[in-house]
């Protein structure tokens, strides 16, 4: 059986999420607070019954409450979670999976690279990916992404989430709440 490696930037996967399911429900702008990945079903549909060498989760630190991460770390990813800025802005979250792709790569023998993201910043792991023979595939929402781009064009082919979307994800509460009086 094929392998792969699953890596995911969690806030571009959450955030690009949210807004496509506000869209699907008619909401021209913003994003839906009630979508929430299922990771457990983001792993298996992503790996397409593939054997999963190894899973990586990167993100910036919720809210104590917040059980995202154990949630994960259950389905199968190793998580890795970095601090926001004073501001509240990601910090060392695109890097961080730059260098863990980059490890992996480089260490063990060549199989599919599934990165969730259409960021232009992995476009260094997706080349170091292709020169040490893996074949590498951008999985993203189509609206986190140019089809023309750099990044879409550096991969070896692009997954489009809006297809499995329905598969990915559930609904936490009923949004948007239709007021019928």
């Amino acid at each position: 059986m094929e392998e792969c490696v699953i890596i995911v930037d969690n806030s571009n996967v959450w955030i690009e999420g949210k807004k496509f399911s506000a869209r699907e429900k008619g909401i021209k702008t913003g994003d839906d607070p009630s979508w929430r990945i299922d990771f457990g079903k983001l792993l298996s549909t992503v790996a397409e019954k593939r054997m999963i060498r190894k899973a990586v989760l990167v993100g910036s630190r919720p809210p104590k409450e917040d059980s995202i991460w154990n949630a994960a770390k259950k389905q199968g990813f190793d998580v890795i979670v970095h601090d926001r800025n004073a501001v509240g802005k990601e910090k060392a979250v695109d890097t961080e999976i730059v260098a863990q792709g980059t490890e992996i790569i480089c260490t063990t023998p060549p199989c599919v690279l599934k990165l969730l993201s259409g960021d232009r910043d992995f476009i260094p792991l997706i080349r170091i990916a292709t020169n040490r023979g893996w074949e590498t595939e951008m999985w993203a929402f189509t609206n986190a992404f140019k089809e023309n781009g750099e990044m879409a064009q550096t991969v070896t082919r692009i997954k489009p989430l809006d297809q499995v979307f329905n598969e990915i994800g559930r609904y936490e509460f009923e949004w948007p709440i239709i007021d019928l009086h």
